[in-house]
């Protein structure tokens, strides 16, 4: 099986009520993540596992949904935590691609990452 990575980015503010650093995470605050999406199979009779421009279009419709975006007025995100994001990108993106693998999003200068892959 092959498995194909393409990655996004995305500045979005978010809240979040959390039991410790209570003040600052109430308080609209932002955020830089990047999400890699990874989706797997077999090559096709192209030689390809997915057409990149197609997989770049889609990536570009999820990422145009969240930057520069409040997520918490995305009512699927909120809270807009890591797991959740995984999860939006992934609902977002599995039914046009079957062989989605994994999708993890990323906060490259807090040194977190979320990785969600069903099952």
């Amino acid at each position: 099986m092959f498995q194909l990575t393409k990655e996004f980015r995305f500045e979005a503010a978010h809240t979040l009520a959390r039991t410790i650093e209570t003040e600052a995470s109430r308080r609209v605050h932002g955020h830089s993540y990047r999400a890699e999406v990874t989706i797997g199979g077999e090559i096709n009779e192209t030689g390809m596992l997915v057409d990149l421009g197609l997989f770049a279009q889609a990536l570009a419709r999820v990422r145009e949904s969240l930057d520069h975006h409040f997520l918490d007025e995305i009512p699927e995100l909120a809270p807009a935590t890591l797991e959740r994001l995984a999860l939006f990108v992934w609902r977002r993106l599995a039914p046009e691609f079957p062989g989605l693998v994994s999708v993890a999003i990323c906060r490259d200068s807090l040194g977190e990452r979320c990785l969600y892959r069903p099952g």
